[in-house]
């Protein structure tokens, strides 16, 4: 349709996160002409936020829908080419909008980490969406922007110097800094409460290719990083805590690319803790609280008390400066099948659960406006990296406070000369 009202629809406006997106848009996004709209399912509430905003925001269209209101989510997709989703925990919240959106050929994004999710939604709305054409991104936060681009980014460096990608490639947080909010946390104890009660969810979370097409071919052996020593970043490793979301959509992209990185591809994340002793003590204890942890959670009665005493609430997140003090440093490295071997740098400059992940969720919906013409790229569920071209990367590196930068290559021939001189 090219009669629609809006180019983006926020849908889930006053929220933590939604606010945030709007915040930004109204004053950082610099995209000309750009027609927007909030929505939720109070109409006070939008309102009072409208009106929070400032002059700027007066004359924002407010759209009233509910989660659960087909009707009003039908017609609130007549309006927009684009919807933004914020709304957690999505496994609760997100499954009607998915819906809608599917049936009537609106295109969507999200900033879910919730990988059960992702893969009920494609799997019940899958055909629709490829019927009607409307392309669907989910995971478009910090849960899983950086991991995704970063990789698409690192291969097109190997293809540039080695003409050949990386069938290899590992990711090491190097510094992250900020905070969850009460949604991210909410989502989070979610996923722990459906796997508790139900055993094919638990086989499901365990399945490194969950979230792969049916028939791909990558049969290769991932693994979870629990502790290591890792030499070629001369550091202890220990677990990240969104490797789980983060490889299943990294490997996703491999299968959906019409040119696989590799057919076999191998890919892990982990944390950087520092070379020596003192490093081998952190990773131990990183290694220690995401086996305890999950263990703790699974618990109704103990889950109950540290979501009641020891965790923020819905609604609750790190302020505008603790956002504006975060920053998050990821480190990649790729070997090729020949032995080259690359590194590049990822980074960015606000927290990374929110002041960062509204900016790439903002940019992702933008980019699903104006980058990726219905012409070359059909109706269905979507990566960020099967999606998105450079001009996406581009946009996060004008806009979105992004670095992505090539720190150094090692030719498989140079490799093999340094080790016959040694």
């Amino acid at each position: 349709m090219t009669n629609k009202k809006f180019d983006l629809v926020i849908f889930g406006a006053t929220s933590f996160a939604g606010k945030i997106v709007c915040e930004y848009l109204i004053g950082e996004h610099l995209e000309p002409n750009l027609s927007w709209a909030m929505a939720a399912r109070s109409e006070s509430k939008l309102q009072a936020f409208r009106l929070e905003l400032g002059e700027k925001a007066s004359d924002i269209p407010l759209i009233i829908a509910d989660s659960f209101d087909e009707p009003a989510l039908i017609e609130l997709c007549r309006q927009t080419h684009v919807v933004i989703s914020t709304v957690g925990p999505f496994a609760l919240y997100g499954d009607m909008l998915v819906k809608t959106c599917a049936e009537n050929g609106t295109d969507y994004c999200d900033l879910t980490g919730e990988t059960q999710w992702v893969r009920r939604m494609f799997l019940a709305y899958g055909d629709a969406a490829k019927s009607s054409g409307a392309r669907l991104v989910n995971c478009c936060g910090f849960d899983s922007i950086p991991s995704d681009l970063g990789v698409k980014f690192l291969q097109q460096q190997a293809q540039l110097n080695f003409h050949n990608y990386c069938d290899k490639v590992r990711m090491r947080v190097k510094a992250v800094k900020g905070g969850a909010s009460g949604g991210t946390i909410a989502s989070a104890i979610n996923i722990f409460k459906e796997a508790a009660a139900n055993s094919d969810l638990r086989a499901e979370l365990r399945d490194f290719y969950s979230l792969c097409p049916e028939r791909h071919r990558n049969k290769a052996a991932q693994r979870n990083v629990h502790l290591e020593y890792d030499a070629d970043f001369k550091s202890w490793v220990g677990p990240f805590i969104m490797a789980g979301v983060n490889t299943r959509v990294v490997l996703r992209s491999n299968a959906l690319n019409e040119t696989p990185y590799a057919e076999q591809f191998y890919y892990d994340e982990g944390t950087l803790t520092g070379d020596g002793v003192a490093g081998e003590k952190k990773a131990k204890r990183s290694a220690r609280f995401s086996r305890v942890g999950p263990m703790l959670l699974g618990i109704p009665p103990i889950r109950a008390i540290i979501t009641r005493f020891f965790l923020p609430k819905p609604g609750q997140g790190p302020s505008t400066e603790e956002q504006e003090a975060g920053f998050w440093d990821l480190r990649f490295m790729g070997t090729s099948v020949k032995g080259d071997k690359i590194w590049v740098k990822v980074t960015g400059d606000r927290d990374p659960g929110y002041g960062s992940s509204a900016k790439m969720l903002a940019q992702a919906g933008i980019s699903l406006r104006r980058d990726v013409d219905k012409s070359d790229c059909e109706g269905g569920f979507w990566t960020p990296a099967a999606i998105f071209g450079d001009r996406f990367i581009e946009r996060l590196q004008a806009y979105a406070g992004f670095t992505f930068k090539l720190e150094s290559i090692e030719p498989a021939s140079l490799a093999h000369i340094e080790s016959s001189i040694e």
